[in-house]
């Protein structure tokens, strides 16, 4: 075997993240020093030295991404985060083409009709698997995923949000207060009417907040990471492609996130069922819809 830098030991990052340092060597025998592995590696931990095994410096800046074991075209990489049976060969026969990929990218709409029929459970698992696989700033994998699909847990959700958007309405239009505010808030005293539609709909038994979806796909991450916002929206992006490729609709919950945002995270955190210190950047709304567009327009 090559050179071992350590054992598996327990650190922490810059920004006060938990990490482990893993044991990471590579074999003399079978590495062919291609010099991938140093090109790849965003933290500069393998080092060409002419035809030798790569050298292996600072295992304790590695982000675990994984690019030197993915890129090593022997398996001469080791690297303690990845399993043997966790690293596999990448069938690009499968891959969709780029006019199939950009055709379902055109495609996708926020297709509110939804029925009663619940999303498959395979669906829920493959949206959130493709969620998982977004890229994180420095691989921090700060993102948590929470879904919500209990009918009483979903209730819980639309009702702290039409509930807060009454009692806001009722504040604003206080006659004191519109006359002081309504020059400087205009946007929002114009969706006044439509907040009050929304509240009639579901005191009739609809959901009009979530858009009677049968789901809930929460990314949240910790309150003080720098990257909550990036790292979740990229996770949601991932999440809503693979979603349409399975015929679910999904709608971004800009109406439920606005309200947890004006709650604060702790309040966000029990309606949401999310860790505490969690932050909700994205909330997504599933359901299997009535029917489908035939169309696309140009954008």
């Amino acid at each position: 075997m090559g050179r071992v830098l350590c054992p598996a030991s327990r650190g922490c990052s810059s920004d006060g993240i938990a990490k482990y340092v893993y044991m990471i060597s590579i074999n003399n025998e079978t590495c062919i020093r291609c010099g991938k592995c140093q090109r790849v590696c965003p933290a500069f931990i393998p080092v060409i030295c002419k035809d030798e095994v790569p050298a292996l410096r600072h295992p304790e800046v590695c982000i675990e991404c994984g690019h030197c074991v993915d890129v090593c075209p022997t398996g001469a990489y080791i690297h303690g985060a990845f399993a043997a049976e966790d690293i596999h060969a990448i069938d690009r026969s499968i891959l969709p083409s780029p006019e199939g990929l950009m055709e379902l990218i055109r495609s996708r709409r926020s297709n509110r009709t939804i029925t009663s029929t619940p999303v498959p459970r395979h669906s829920l698992d493959m949206i959130q698997e493709a969620a998982r696989y977004a890229p994180t700033a420095q691989n921090s994998r700060q993102v948590h995923l929470h879904l919500i699909t209990g009918d009483e847990d979903l209730l819980k959700v639309e009702a702290a949000t039409i509930n807060f958007f009454m009692r806001l309405s009722r504040f604003m239009l206080l006659p004191p207060v519109k006359v002081i505010m309504r020059p400087f808030l205009r946007k929002l005293y114009d969706e006044v009417p439509a907040l009050m539609a929304m509240n009639e709909q579901f005191k009739k038994g609809q959901r009009p907040c979530i858009c009677n979806c049968t789901a809930l796909l929460i990314l949240s991450a910790p309150k003080g990471y720098s990257f909550g916002a990036q790292d979740c929206n990229l996770a949601y992006q991932n999440a809503s492609l693979m979603a349409e490729s399975l015929g679910v609709s999904q709608i971004y919950m800009g109406f439920v996130q606005t309200v947890m945002f004006m709650m604060g995270c702790k309040r966000a955190a029990k309606v949401l069922g999310i860790p505490k210190g969690h932050k909700p950047w994205a909330i997504m709304g599933l359901g299997m819809p009535a029917f489908k567009y035939s169309k696309y327009t140009t954008r």
